[in-house]
């Protein structure tokens, strides 16, 4: 048989990519009845069906899986955000950055479209996530602001592009490589939102050995499936302080002597950072309480 990845998945149709051609395939019936999803950046082995079709036959190991948007073997995720039109939603890129490091993800932050904006309202938002300890790149494919930088970041990984709709996902993908031809949406001066301009997520070579997935944009992100006694590990900046806290198992919520609060008392900790992570707790209770 041969081993390939597969590059998309789209109607029942999966295209994998072997010897730098893409095949078209389908799931053989045992995936079909176990209902088992194959997904973008799986590594797969197809048994040929003749001019380049084929059959899955095995789906080989993964080493992680992003559930939203779903693909598989990813390295790192480049979290993109509109500093304007749409506006940033701060409490959304908590989630995703939640999910990445549940996930073993190294997530890279882009607030795009920095030329639509001043200078504070970039570098006031980079400030609070990169001395959260995230990677942070204002980028602009106007200007040109980030570009060389972010080609550099994906530089020999497989990496999934996510985002809100309309925060320019699929224009900073043409910038870094005109190649792709990408399709660009702008935002309804209706809804304050991003149209859907990426209908599935794809797998697209940057060169080789450096891959990058297009994902349809969303509103929404389910936080991860962990126990809330280890949410506060998925916030970087919260980790040198929890070992001050009193009690083993500390929520940093009401716990007398906890040292994330302190921490936030002390300005080390951004006030709405500590925001979200309560309404994650609190979601995340709610969703215990349920099961």
């Amino acid at each position: 048989m041969l081993q390939g990845i597969v590059v998309r998945a789209y109607s029942g149709f999966y295209y994998v990519e072997i010897d730098k051609e893409v095949w078209e395939c389908r799931l053989r019936g045992k995936f079909r009845l176990a209902k088992q999803n194959v997904l973008p950046g799986d590594r797969v082995r197809v048994r040929e069906g003749g001019g380049k079709t084929g059959v899955i036959e095995e789906i080989l190991p993964r080493n992680t899986v992003l559930e939203r948007p779903q693909v598989a073997n990813v390295d790192q995720v480049v979290m993109v955000f509109a500093c304007a039109d749409p506006d940033p939603q701060t409490e959304l890129l908590d989630r995703m950055l939640v999910q990445a490091e549940a996930a073993g993800l190294i997530p890279i932050i882009c607030f795009n479209k920095t030329d639509l904006v001043g200078r504070d309202a970039v570098d006031a938002p980079a400030k609070i996530y990169t001395d959260a300890g995230y990677h942070v790149l204002p980028t602009s494919v106007v200007t040109g602001e980030g570009i060389t930088e972010l080609r550099n970041y994906l530089k020999d990984h497989l990496t999934v592009f996510a985002g809100p709709s309309g925060s320019g996902k699929s224009s900073l993908l043409n910038a870094i490589h005109p190649g792709f031809g990408l399709k660009t949406g702008q935002v309804s001066r209706k809804i304050g939102r991003g149209r859907h301009t990426t209908r599935y997520a794809e797998l697209l070579e940057l060169e080789p050995g450096s891959l990058v997935v297009d994902s349809p944009g969303f509103s929404n992100l389910y936080l991860p499936n962990i126990d809330r006694k280890n949410l506060g590990e998925m916030f970087p900046e919260f980790v040198p302080y929890i070992e001050e806290c009193r009690f083993n198992g500390c929520l940093h919520r009401a716990e007398p002597d906890c040292g994330i609060k302190e921490a936030l008392h002390q300005g080390k900790i951004n006030p709405e950072r500590y925001k979200h992570y309560l309404v994650f707790l609190e979601e995340m209770e709610s969703r215990e309480k349920k099961y």
